[in-house]
């Protein structure tokens, strides 16, 4: 005969694993920023470990399984985002929402991002153009390059790398995770298709 007290404790786990579960989707749903592990850890009040809570993160993600809209890690934390497939949806929808990068901010972009450290008169030599000072200047204001440091040469050039704001607008946890290239067309395609617009 099964032991009703370890049948309530076992449900009363179930109903606490559920409702932290419900809380976690609705942390990261309600933030308009990734959030990290440990800001999910002090919302929870510490009742689970970092562990236990990435654990909880992994069911969440297999439960937006054949939905719309999924669960990614970024390298500021978790957020959900339309999935690729349904963009064009969006786009139709608010034309005006999305931001549309231009050929030459995703060239400069995509240097930066697979060369990186570069100067700016590394980007020119790669790209084969000058620079456009309002393309360096934007990507400063939306934070998603830096400078890093200077080459030792004459002049010492500034260094420009990316941010972590970069790899969040593009969904990256790191910057391993950038795709494999053949060229730099191929970047180019890549930087724009993986651009979230959620």
């Amino acid at each position: 005969m099964p032991n009703p007290n370890y049948s309530d404790k076992s449900t009363s786990l179930d109903e606490l694993h559920h409702e932290a579960l419900m809380q976690i989707e609705a942390i990261i749903f309600a933030s308009d920023a990734p959030v990290s592990i440990a800001r999910l850890k002090q919302a929870l009040a510490g009742k689970f470990s970092s562990q236990q809570i990435r654990q909880l993160l992994q069911q969440l993600s297999i439960l937006q399984h054949g939905r719309s809209v999924e669960l990614i890690e970024t390298v500021q934390g978790f957020k959900f985002q339309v999935r690729a497939r349904y963009r064009q949806a969006i786009h139709q929808a608010w034309p005006e929402r999305p931001i549309k990068l231009s050929p030459s901010l995703l060239e400069v972009l995509a240097v930066i991002a697979y060369h990186q450290p570069v100067t700016r008169a590394d980007i020119e030599q790669i790209r084969g153009v000058s620079n456009n000072s309002q393309i360096l200047r934007t990507l400063f204001e939306w934070n998603w390059i830096k400078e890093s440091g200077f080459r030792d040469i004459p002049g010492r050039p500034a260094l420009l790398v990316t941010t972590s704001h970069f790899l969040n607008a593009f969904g990256l946890a790191s910057l391993g995770d950038l795709p494999v290239i053949q060229n730099h067309k191929d970047a180019l395609t890549q930087l724009e298709n993986t651009m979230l617009r959620s």
